[in-house]
């Protein structure tokens, strides 16, 4: 089983998920808030814990696969979580990601429930996006090239 975890990066929550590639299902872990300076300890904690190989990021590309503010970002916090970790860290276009979460949740909770699960349930769209896509062998790692 080749597991990986997914991260939905945002400027104030942070969405986790883990993942198996042969599967192609992914779960929902949890939600922690960006500012959270342990974040990259965390995420060591559940790569070992979960036997992952990797660690992918949600990536906002823009409609015309460009890189805009959002996706910026998402690199760089890509390339820090590598560098901290030391893990493959890989990127993955994002941009339904979000939609998809709701779409998940309707229905089911209230929206205070809703926004406290919808950000780890979007990285699990990503995550299973990210399988179904063939990932593993073709994402980009934050420090290539453009898109």
């Amino acid at each position: 089983m080749t597991r990986w975890i997914g991260i939905d990066h945002g400027t104030k929550r942070i969405g986790v998920a883990v993942g198996d590639a042969e599967g192609r299902i992914a779960t929902p872990l949890e939600v922690v808030s960006a500012g959270d300076v342990g974040f990259a300890e965390r995420i060591k904690k559940i790569v070992a814990e979960y036997d992952a190989v990797g660690v992918v990021v949600g990536w906002p590309l823009l409609g015309d696969d460009s890189e805009g503010p959002q996706a910026r970002l998402a690199r760089r916090f890509a390339a820090d979580l590598a560098e901290m970790t030391g893990l493959d860290v890989r990127l993955w276009d994002e941009r339904l990601s979000s939609f998809q979460a709701d779409e998940r949740l309707k229905g089911e909770f209230t929206r205070k429930q809703k926004e406290r699960r919808q950000d780890a349930v979007a990285a699990a769209t990503i995550l299973e996006d990210f399988f179904t896509g063939n990932g593993p062998t073709s994402a980009h790692r934050p420090g290539d090239s453009r898109p």
